[in-house]
């Protein structure tokens, strides 16, 4: 086995990516506090082809060099925008027929692990993903807005993740989901 250069993984140019047809995933972060779990996230949204990043509420915004050391140039290729309040994003995607999941422990929440039960064909046009705040998680009003949660199942004696590890699972769970249906 031989480790692969830059060169030979074939990536997308920053206008390659910007013209690519990008997965029907939109992610939306409410309130995050650290600029390093915003950073991490578009880089993750960047290499499953997100279409949209929705920042809500006192999340960080671009530019700003914390949020850069970890995007890697991520916010130059993924699509974002900001929203003063986390609901205002759940009704813009909702206007786009997209279904809404928020990230979290909750009553009657669906495991990742049977994520393929949220996408009957013709069910959604997309899916949005809903990571809320790092100690608080995502607001109750949003949950109660929301089609259901997501929860990662979790056996240690943590019951918790760091945002940016999270939306690594999620987004790749729903990457296969929605690749699978195309």
């Amino acid at each position: 086995m031989q480790k692969l250069s830059m060169d030979d993984l074939g990536r997308l140019s920053p206008e390659q990516f910007k013209a690519a047809e990008k997965l029907p995933l939109i992610i939306i972060l409410d309130n995050i506090r650290s600029m390093h779990n915003v950073g991490s996230v578009f880089r993750t949204a960047d290499a499953f082809l997100c279409s949209e990043l929705m920042l809500c509420g006192y999340t960080p915004q671009p530019p700003h060099r914390d949020i850069h050391k970890t995007a890697l140039g991520a916010t130059e290729t993924v699509y974002w925008s900001y929203h003063k309040r986390t609901l205002e994003a759940v009704e813009q995607v909702r206007a786009k027929g997209y279904a809404v999941y928020s990230v979290e422990q909750a009553s009657g929440s669906i495991s990742t692990e049977n994520m393929q039960s949220l996408n009957a064909p013709g069910l959604v046009k997309g899916l949005a993903l809903v990571l809320g705040n790092e100690v608080q998680g995502v607001e109750q009003s949003v949950i109660d807005q929301s089609d259901g949660c997501l929860e990662i199942p979790q056996y240690g004696t943590k019951h918790s993740l760091n945002i940016s590890v999270a939306a690594g699972i999620v987004i790749w769970e729903a990457s296969k989901l929605l690749r699978n249906n195309r």
